[in-house]
């Protein structure tokens, strides 16, 4: 993360004075914006986890599938993307859904939303199909690349959560080695077995209520709308470019660095959304766009997300 952060920082090293001009520009007003649209995102996040949630738990509410929401945006700041779903796994076993469903439930959220997103940016991609070619068209390759490694890595989720085929074939490479080094790691591969039981039961059982699954991945073309939609608020239209044009320009960006080896994104997000706008809108908006972009997504949720572990934590002394 240091070698990505010192890259981008000497890559626009020149640029430094117009990004923090225009962040001085930015109004309270936008801000407050960004903070609205950041919370709607998380609310239609918590409405996709109590609907799945209430498959296991039908006392689950609402209100816990929101502080969910906030909660594993604080643990993905506070561990850089790697304790996010281990927290949702944990709050979810806190109300009564069973580790390992909670396990299965929340692959198979993340594996929609990887989903999601591929498809969401491919519908802006099309939509605004002549402009993007006109700032991107040399870049096509690489584009086309992007889509192919987030199909991949969403395959690999989905199989990851209810294929029995994939599971022994993990285990069965687990069993090799373990002869190998004379069952060392007996006890390990019996517990593998376990949990990708459990894993593939829980995500089955999900898999099989198509109208839910449907209903989740129209949720998450909604929730995406409000994340991609805060450049276009920052920008005010004032820069010649559609809110549909700022949703596909911005999805595609998501896309893209969200392929790319780096905790929770950090850096490569701010990387590739600069690099992708500055042509369209210069580099010191899409400087000044990129860190109000991810203080909306990234900061706030874990600010709010801070408030509420804080009072999970006084309740359990109290």
């Amino acid at each position: 993360m240091i070698v990505i952060v010192g890259v981008i920082i000497y890559t626009f090293r020149d640029s430094a004075g117009p990004i923090i001009k225009e962040l001085k520009e930015t109004t309270p007003a936008v801000v407050a914006g960004i903070c609205v649209m950041a919370t709607v995102y998380q609310i239609i996040e918590g409405l996709i986890t109590t609907m799945l949630a209430k498959q296991y738990n039908p006392s689950f509410t609402m209100g816990a599938g929101l502080s969910n929401s906030f909660f594993c945006s604080f643990y993905r700041v506070a561990t850089l993307g790697s304790g996010a779903g281990i927290a949702a796994i944990i709050y979810l076993g806190r109300h009564d859904v069973e580790y390992s469903k909670g396990f299965g439930l929340y692959m198979l959220q993340y594996a929609l939303h990887k989903f999601s997103i591929a498809c969401y940016s491919m519908i802006l991609f099309v939509l605004n199909w002549d402009f993007m070619c006109r700032y991107f068209a040399d870049y096509m390759w690489l584009l086309a690349a992007g889509y192919l490694l987030t199909l991949v890595i969403t395959t690999g989720l989905i199989l990851c959560c209810c294929s029995s085929r994939a599971h022994k074939w993990v285990l069965g490479l687990l069993g090799f080695f373990n002869k190998k080094i004379g069952g060392k790691i007996s006890d390990f591969v019996e517990n593998m077995r376990w949990q990708c039981q459990m894993l593939e039961d829980a995500s089955k059982y999900l898999l099989r209520k198509r109208a839910m699954v449907a209903e989740i991945i129209l949720l998450n073309l909604l929730k995406f709308c409000f994340w991609y939609g805060i450049p276009y608020l920052i920008f005010a239209g004032e820069k010649g470019v559609t809110m549909s044009q700022t949703m596909a320009v911005t999805s595609l960006s998501v896309m893209l660095a969200a392929v790319m080896p780096a905790p929770a994104g950090i850096g490569t997000t701010e990387f590739v959304f600069t690099s992708l706008f500055s042509d369209i809108v210069g580099m010191g908006s899409a400087g000044s766009a990129a860190l109000l972009y991810r203080f909306g997504t990234f900061v706030f949720p874990f600010l709010v997300g801070a408030v509420i572990v804080a009072a999970m934590r006084i309740h359990r002394k109290v």
